[in-house]
């Protein structure tokens, strides 16, 4: 289960009343994501460039992984 404070949780008409101001506190890693909420269930997540590369990288090492102890 992910961990987040108050300060990341965003209704989506927030999100859309607000995405330039939000979208700027992601790019200058004010805050590290925001999680979009719509009809009381999470939706989204809006990350910064650099944390979506660096977890897209982490799965395909991932995915490395798996598939070399699969062929074992």
């Amino acid at each position: 289960m992910a961990k987040f404070s108050k300060d990341e949780v965003y209704t989506a008409t927030q999100v859309v009343r607000n995405f330039s101001s939000i979208l700027g506190d992601i790019s200058q890693a004010k805050i590290k994501r925001a999680f979009i909420v719509k009809n009381n269930r999470f939706e989204a997540v809006l990350l910064n460039i650099d944390e979506y590369e660096r977890l897209s990288e982490a799965v395909t090492l991932l995915e490395a992984i798996y598939n070399k102890k699969k062929e074992s």
